[in-house]
């Protein structure tokens, strides 16, 4: 079973992927989302989302866009990246995102013209792999169940159309456009597809959080051949050595902080400290009794200088927290 560090806005990027490898790493990082259209311009920030690091051989390019032209040109240039491959995202229900024509609003599109988009993808991979036989790339999508009226049947044909234009691996969130975290999520339709394409992998990506929620997805799903996690891989960057039932280890909290800082201003521009920062933050901060405390101090933080000092300032007034068993 293949553990998978999901795509995350503000998150995935090389400094957490090098916290996630100090815990023994997973075995696939997807990157952010990166725009087709900022990506063809050359936006200013774009070498940043492009930045393989640590581990570019365990990377996917998950590829977002409004329009056909834009997704197909921008994977002619991502294919050329290191990694395993590019995954269209068809699954983000942001409103900014699916309002722009983007993310999950691909599969509420006329089929036809997602299905050219699919099919002009497929062939620019296609391509490559031809003329790279000793490096093959992924061609792979992450998606949803559909809007909230979705039927059954509308579904299996949009995955049928997905799997008969060459997408070799579905990722499948068991949830509707408007479903939120609190909703359960289907497993059981991770299991229906991997049934129906015997030979497309499925991973499973939404509500795992531990070993328990682990064993219970994969006791709905049981013939999926990944599990994808997000969330809590930023809370407990160690979860995946704890899945991967490795022994426990002692961990300086305060010096992972510190480092991740680090880091941060190695891997990322200086334009996008603070709000990395932020969001890495708010779920380090629920490892500790007094979770709320520490959220306050470290996200409210003006600048760097500022974070460290209240990092500093939470451990001397709860050294119990220093040190963690995890």
């Amino acid at each position: 079973m293949k553990l998978i560090c999901g795509p995350m806005a503000t998150i995935s990027h090389p400094a957490f992927r090098i916290l996630v490898e100090q815990f023994g790493g997973c075995d696939e990082y997807y990157t952010e989302m990166i725009n087709a259209g900022t990506v063809l311009t050359n936006g200013p920030f774009e070498h940043y989302y492009l930045d393989p690091a640590p581990v570019p051989e365990k990377l996917v390019w998950q590829l977002t866009g409004r329009t056909n032209e834009h997704m197909i040109e921008a994977s002619r240039m991502l294919v050329e990246l290191p990694g395993i491959g590019i995954d269209l995202n068809m699954g983000c229900s942001a409103p900014d995102i699916y309002r722009f024509g983007a993310g999950i609003a691909w599969m509420m599109k006329p089929v036809n013209e997602t299905e050219a988009m699919v099919r002009g993808v497929q062939r620019i991979i296609e391509k490559y792999n031809g003329e790279h036989p000793e490096n093959l790339k992924r061609f792979s999508v992450k998606l949803r169940l559909g809007d909230d009226n979705f039927t059954d049947d509308q579904f299996y044909s949009f995955c049928d159309m997905l799997v008969n234009n060459g997408v070799q691996l579905l990722t499948l969130h068991p949830r509707t456009k408007k479903e939120r975290l609190i909703r359960p999520a289907r497993y059981e339709y991770c299991e229906y597809i991997a049934e129906r394409y015997k030979d497309i992998p499925v991973y499973l990506n939404g509500n795992v959080k531990d070993k328990n929620s682990f064993d219970y997805a994969i006791s709905k799903a049981p013939s999926v051949k990944g599990v994808m996690i997000s969330r809590a891989s930023v809370k407990e960057p160690w979860i995946f050595k704890n899945l991967k039932g490795h022994s426990p280890v002692e961990v300086d909290m305060k010096e992972l902080a510190l480092e991740y800082i680090r880091n941060i201003q190695i891997y990322q521009p200086e334009e996008f400290w603070k709000t990395r920062l932020q969001r890495f933050f708010t779920y380090y901060a629920d490892n500790f009794k007094f979770s709320h405390y520490a959220q306050t101090q470290f996200v409210n933080s003006k600048n760097i200088d500022e974070l460290k000092v209240k990092i500093n300032e939470f451990f001397e007034k709860c050294p119990e927290e220093l040190k963690k068993i995890v």
